[in-house]
Parts: structure tokens; C-alpha cells; sequence
């Protein structure tokens, strides 16, 4: 089917495929190492939680099978919590670099800590507690505190008395439509590098690697937008990321929320 005659929402999703699939075959996935958190101790823990394990396989009686079981479990408990003490130490100094780069307007710091707070390793859900302040355990009604703390929090009612501001002059000299391939062209090259992705999971760095490719796509995608008067789903959703800051952490009014959006609508 010719591009010009697709719908805006299955134009936008054939872009989104071609760039996301491009960048897994390009580039491929991040090769994983151990965390960068984990500190000397902790590594040196699991070498010798290591070596405990292999002590069970080496027995050579019932009794040396035991002892040294006793002793593995021993050290994995060791392990677990010196890992939870290094995570926990790890993102509460990330949360600080936010807080900082936040004040100042450094926004690539700002990109890149977010970035690093919204990966699996914090993604482990924490307790918290209700309105009432009783301990929520339950996995998905934590989450579900934390959508009504954020719908609260950012849906507030509008003001009873709002300030008195003169109105807009009408009539002013406003172009009403869709970008040009320059103007694209000229936006896409002032994306910021580093940006963390959205829900859409494109980095920024993608639609920069050819600019010409990508304000022609972009082009025709943003006159379907204009046609129809909407815009692709993803760029509604956004990955809410929570920031931890100072005080009682299981507490959700203790955290502040940053929302990553596709780069493209940004």
C-alpha cells in the first residue's frame, strides 16, 4: 500500500519498527557484566559463595555434604544483603545527582540519571504505605498506590479564584501548519544525545544518524497529523520514573516524578 494512503497510526508504527529494529541489528543489545553498584566487598562475597557451592559438589561424605551446605547457605544469605545495602547505597546517591542536576538545569546529566534510575536495576518495587499509613506487601497494590498518588498529584482541581489575565490579542500571525522538511530537519539536529527513551524505546541518537532519512518519514508523518488532528498513541503514555529524595522513603510523597515521553513528541 503507498505510504500516502496508510492511516497516521500505522504510519507512525511502521517508522517505529523500522528504526527499533534497525538498532537491535546494528548495534545489538548491551552485553551484561556486573552491575557497576556492586561494591569490592560484595564481589569478593559472591567468590566466596562460589567457592562454597563447589565445596558441596567436592564432598566426599554425607557429613562434609552438610557442613558445607550449612556454610553455602550461610554465604548466600551474606551476599543478598551486602547487595541490597550496595543497591540501596547506589540509588540513593543517583537520586542525588538528580535532585542537583534538576536545580542547576544540567539536563544531560538530568537525561542520564534518569536513564539509570529507570533500569531493571531499580525496578524492584519498594514497600510503602497507604493514606493511612499502614505497610502495603502486596506487589500490584503497591502499584496501585502509587497511580493514586501520581493521578492526585498531577490532576488537581482548578483554582476557585484564578488570576485575572488580559487576554491574547486575536488575529495574530500564527502558521498553522505542518512542519517543513527544513524545520524538521532543523529539530531533529537539535535533539540532545543521551536523552533517555520513551515508551516507544527510540533514542534520540537514531532519528540523528540520518537526518535526511529521518525528516522525510517525519514529514509525512507529521501531515497525517495534521489531517486527522491526533497524534500516535505512544506519544499519550510516558514511563513515570520515581526519584527518590530525602525523608521516609516508603512514603510516596518522598519521591518526585519524572515522566520520559517519545522522543519524537518532545
Amino acid at each position: 500500500m503507498n505510504e500516502e494512503e496508510t492511516t497516521m497510526e500505522d504510519n507512525w508504527k511502521g517508522i517505529k519498527e523500522a528504526l527499533t529494529s534497525t538498532c537491535h541489528e546494528v548495534l545489538g543489545l548491551k552485553k551484561h557484566h556486573h552491575k557497576e553498584w556492586i561494591s569490592i566487598e560484595t564481589l569478593d562475597k559472591i567468590k566466596e559463595m562460589k567457592n562454597k557451592k563447589a565445596a558441596i559438589n567436592n564432598s566426599r561424605t554425607r557429613a562434609e555434604k552438610v557442613q558445607a551446605q550449612a556454610e553455602y547457605t550461610e554465604a548466600n544469605k551474606q551476599v543478598k544483603r551486602s547487595i541490597t545495602t550496595d543497591k540501596k547505597k547506589y540509588v540513593e546517591e543517583l537520586a542525588t545527582e538528580a535532585e542537583k542536576a534538576a536545580r542547576v538545569g544540567n539536563m544531560k546529566q538530568l537525561y542520564d540519571t534518569t536513564k539509570k534510575l529507570s533500569g531493571k536495576y531499580s525496578k524492584l518495587e519498594k514497600p510503602v504505605k497507604d493514606k493511612e499509613v499502614n505497610p502495603i506487601t502486596e506487589i500490584q497494590q503497591q502499584r496501585n498506590r502509587w497511580a493514586e498518588y501520581f493521578e492526585e498529584l498531577l490532576n488537581r482541581p482548578t483554582p476557585t479564584n484564578p488570576p485575572d489575565i488580559e487576554a491574547a490579542h486575536t488575529g495574530l500571525p500564527i502558521d498553522v501548519n505542518p512542519p517543513t522538511k527544513e524545520e524538521i530537519r532543523i529539530a531533529v539536529r537539535q535533539i540532545k544525545n543521551g536523552k533517555a527513551a520513551g515508551p516507544d524505546n527510540i533514542p534520540a541518537e537514531a532519528l540523528k544518524s540520518d537526518i535526511e532519512v529521518t525528516k522525510n518519514i517525519l514529514h509525512l508523518l507529521f501531515k497525517k497529523i495534521w489531517e486527522e488532528g491526533k497524534v500516535p498513541m505512544d506519544w499519550k503514555k510516558g514511563h513515570l520514573v520515581k526519584i527518590p529524595k530525602k525523608g521516609d522513603l516508603s512514603k510516596c510523597e518522598n519521591y518526585r516524578g519524572i515522566t520520559l515521553l517519545s522522543t519524537e513528541c518532545c
